[in-house]
């Protein structure tokens, strides 16, 4: 019976350790420049800051740039006017 308490407690541990490094929603960010293609799909993976930096990942693939269209038309940040 101890054995099994024991057992469970090392696995509740175990499980409790890997939560804490995973991010957390609000951490995940979309950047401006998506790199697209037949292998990444549409908008593509949007990892990019700069549009250097997706074009040299793109070379030498069937790949290309766009802008990421989360980024362009989202939410804008500032609040809506108030109408009398």
């Amino acid at each position: 019976m101890r054995r099994t308490i024991w057992v469970i407690l090392a696995f509740a541990a175990l499980g409790t350790g890997s939560l804490i490094g995973v991010p957390s929603p609000a951490a995940a960010r979309d950047y401006p420049w998506c790199i697209q293609g037949r292998e990444e799909g549409y908008p593509g993976y949007c990892g990019f800051q700069t549009y250097a930096q997706c074009q040299a990942t793109a070379s030498g693939r069937n790949a290309y740039c766009g802008y990421n269209p989360r980024f362009a038309y989202g939410q804008s940040r500032t609040s809506p006017r108030a109408f009398r």
